[in-house]
Order: structure tokens, then C-alpha cells, then sequence
């Protein structure tokens, strides 16, 4: 039987798993990392982008470049790249591509079926673009499912007694927190509040920020307005703060900047 995979599409990172042996696998992009930039990027010659590849040239590449799609879904955006305009959907749809081309790679035959998470805060439309998103990707969605429900699953908390749960999920781009009713047959979202213009980007703005004041307090210098330079400070900013999960302190070493 075909596997059907399971996909987190997120407003700044997506991944996607597949159930081995009763668990639940994360399955490594072609670039060996568990976790795949929501990035879609057009170079010069029409080449298209997708991931880590289009992250890398995001800031100077900046206009060719759409990221945070999904903040978009459900409604009537339209990105235009040279002319040509593409929709919330479309978009997502390169990105859910990658992921399924990933899954395919990984599993030695061909995926045409998933499962998507969504925020609990989706509306009707935002799912529904979520779903034709993944048909556009080849994809059949046999389920839509809340981030939180999903996040509760995983930690098998509905094979427990039954009990209210909080789960708290702070992203790259967006902050909820849910209260979920779990039990045996019943796993329902009973609120939702947060934030979905704060997250692990943002973090990584302020150290950018930081760097930049510094930098130009000590040699005069702004390097906000070079392209190269700010591309540099985000990927050591990010670098930075990933560090900073594991340890009190980190050490930003930008040679040559």
C-alpha cells in the first residue's frame, strides 16, 4: 500500500514525516536537513528556487524572492515575479513539490497522498487553499488537521485519560497558544489566541539590528544598505540564536564583512 505522508506547512519552515513501524519519521530533504525553508525564489534566466537554495539569495535576490506565503492563504494575493502572477496557493504548491520529491527520494516510490496541518485559526477559505494547494502539488489531502491537535498527537496524549491540554508553538514566523480537550475519541481545539506576526524571525531581526548599530558605532560603517553584507548578518543572526537555545551566550565571527 502506498504510504501517505504527513506535512507541517509553516509560514517560515516546512517538514514532512511518514509512519515507520508505528512512529512517526522525519524525513531529511535532498539537502540532509530535517527541515526545508518555505522560501520560493525565480533567479534571472526563470530557474526556479525552492527551500534552502532560494533562502540562501533571499536578500539579494530580494524581488524574484516570496517568503511567508502562508500568511497569505485563503485570499485574493497575488505575488508578481517578471510579470506573471501567482497565487498563495501556487506558491505553496512549489513548496509542498520539494517536500513530496523529498518523501519520494527518501521512499523509493511515488507519494500521492498527505496529510496537511494548518493553525487552529484557519478559516474555511484557508484550508480549503490549503487543500487546493496540494492538489495543484500533485498531492490528494486526506485530511486537514490543527497544528496543536496535531502536536498533541504526537506526544500520544489521546491514549491517555482524558484531559485538557495547552500547547504552545512558537515558529519562525508565527505564536498560538491552544487549549485542546483530548481523550479516547475526541481531540477538539476549545481556544485559540496568539500572534501571527511574531516569531524565530523576529529574533533574528533583533540581532541583525544589534549588529548593525554596533558595527557602525565602531567603524562608521551601515551595513544595512549593502545586499551581500545583509544577507551575511541574517544567516549569522539565525546562526546566532540557534546557538543561543543551547547556551547562554554565542560568539558572531563575520570575516571579510
Amino acid at each position: 500500500m502506498a504510504k501517505i505522508i504527513g506535512i507541517d506547512l509553516g509560514t517560515t519552515n516546512s517538514c514532512v514525516a511518514v509512519i515507520e513501524g508505528g512512529n512517526a519519521v522525519v524525513i531529511p530533504n535532498s539537502e540532509g536537513a530535517r527541515t526545508t525553508p518555505s522560501v520560493v525564489a525565480f533567479t534571472n534566466n526563470g530557474e526556479r528556487l525552492v527551500g534552502q537554495v532560494a533562502k540562501r539569495q533571499a536578500i539579494t535576490n530580494h524581488d524574484r524572492t516570496v517568503s511567508s506565503i502562508k500568511r497569505h492563504m485563503g485570499s485574493d494575493y497575488k505575488v508578481n515575479i517578471d510579470g506573471k502572477n501567482y497565487t498563495p496557493q501556487e506558491i505553496s504548491a512549489m513548496i509542498l513539490q520539494k517536500l513530496k520529491a523529498d518523501a519520494e527520494a527518501y521512499l523509493g516510490e511515488p507519494v500521492t497522498e498527505a496529510v496537511i496541518t494548518v493553525p487552529a485559526y484557519f478559516t474555511d477559505s484557508q484550508r480549503q487553499a490549503t487543500k487546493d494547494a496540494g492538489q495543484i502539488a500533485g498531492l490528494t489531502v486526506k485530511r486537514i488537521i490543527n497544528e496543536p491537535t496535531a502536536a498533541a498527537l504526537s506526544y500520544g496524549i489521546d491514549k491517555e485519560e482524558e484531559q485538557t491540554v495547552m500547547v504552545y508553538d512558537l515558529g519562525g514566523g508565527t505564536f498560538d497558544v491552544s487549549i485542546i480537550e483530548m481523550g479516547e475519541d475526541v481531540q477538539q481545539v476549545l481556544a485559540t489566541a496568539g500572534n501571527n506576526r511574531l516569531g524565530g524571525d523576529d529574533f533574528d531581526q533583533r540581532i541583525i539590528d544589534w549588529m548593525v548599530k554596533e558595527f557602525k558605532a565602531s567603524e562608521g560603517i551601515d551595513l544595512s544598505q549593502d545586499k551581500m553584507a545583509a544577507q551575511r548578518l541574517k544567516d549569522a543572526a539565525e546562526k546566532s540564536k540557534i546557538e543561543l537555545s543551547s547556551t547562554t551566550t554565542s560568539n558572531i565571527n563575520i570575516p571579510f564583512i
